[in-house]
C-alpha cells in the first residue's frame, strides 16, 4: 500500500510503501476486542474494600437483652441491617491482571493498525523537527496534517525531537505523543489519525513485522 509523505506544512513530498506485514494484516476484531479489554483490566488498581462486621470498631456489647423486650434479637450494634455496620459481599483487594501471549499482543496491533491504514488514517510526515519548541507551532503542525481530528504521534526513539514533541502537546487535548515502542491497542483505537515519521516505519516493522 502506497501512502503520501507530507512535511510539517502538509504539503506532499512523495510516496511511501507501507510494509504490508503491519499495515495490510488480517483484520481480527475479536483479537482486538481481547487486547484492549485486557489493557482496561490491566489498568485496574484494585484497591477496592469495605469493612465487614468484624473490622467496624464497636459493637462489643449486645444492645439488649436477648427475651422479654419485644424486640427482634440482636446481638451486635455493627451487624450489616444496622446503620454503621460492616457490610456484606462488597469488593475487595484482588487483582484484574489478564493474560494474553506476546503473538497475540502483537497480531492485535497489527490488525488495529491495517483498520487505520484501511481508513486512510495513517499520516506520514518526513520529519516532525519544531524550529522552537512552542505548543504554537505543534498545533499548526498537527492542523496541517490532519486538521480538527484527534492524532497519536508515534516518535521512533528519544531525542531532541521526541522531547520537544513530548513538551510541545501537553497542552493540545487531542493529540498524544507515544514512542512507537510502547504502542497499544488502547491508545491505537482511541485517536482518529496515526502520525507517523518516517523513521517510524522502521520501528514498526522492526517490532511487528
Amino acid at each position: 500500500m502506497k501512502v503520501d509523505v507530507f512535511n510539517i506544512e502538509g504539503k506532499k513530498l512523495r510516496q511511501v510503501e507501507l510494509p504490508a506485514k503491519v499495515f495490510e494484516a488480517p483484520i481480527k476484531v475479536d483479537l482486538m476486542h481481547q487486547a484492549y479489554i485486557r489493557q482496561i483490566a490491566n489498568a485496574r488498581l484494585g484497591t477496592h474494600k469495605t469493612k465487614s462486621r468484624g473490622e467496624v470498631s464497636g459493637g462489643g456489647r449486645k444492645p439488649w437483652r436477648q427475651k422479654g423486650t419485644g424486640r427482634a434479637r440482636q446481638g451486635s450494634t455493627r451487624a450489616p441491617q444496622w446503620v454503621g455496620g460492616g457490610r456484606v459481599h462488597t469488593p475487595r483487594p484482588r487483582s484484574y491482571e489478564q493474560r494474553m501471549p506476546r503473538k497475540m499482543r502483537r497480531a492485535a496491533l497489527r490488525s488495529a493498525l491495517s483498520v487505520k491504514a484501511a481508513d486512510a488514517s495513517v499520516v506520514i510526515v518526513d520529519d516532525l523537527a519544531l524550529s522552537a519548541p512552542k505548543t504554537r507551532l505543534m498545533a499548526e503542525a498537527l492542523g496541517n496534517l490532519v486538521g480538527d481530528a484527534s492524532a497519536l504521534v508515534l516518535m521512533p526513539e528519544k531525542d531532541q525531537t521526541y522531547d520537544v514533541a513530548m513538551r510541545t502537546t501537553d497542552n493540545i487535548p487531542d493529540a498524544k505523543v507515544l514512542l512507537a515502542g510502547y504502542l497499544n491497542i488502547r491508545d491505537l483505537l482511541g485517536y482518529d489519525k496515526l502520525i507517523l515519521p518516517l523513521k517510524t516505519l522502521d520501528v514498526l516493522k522492526a517490532h511487528l513485522g
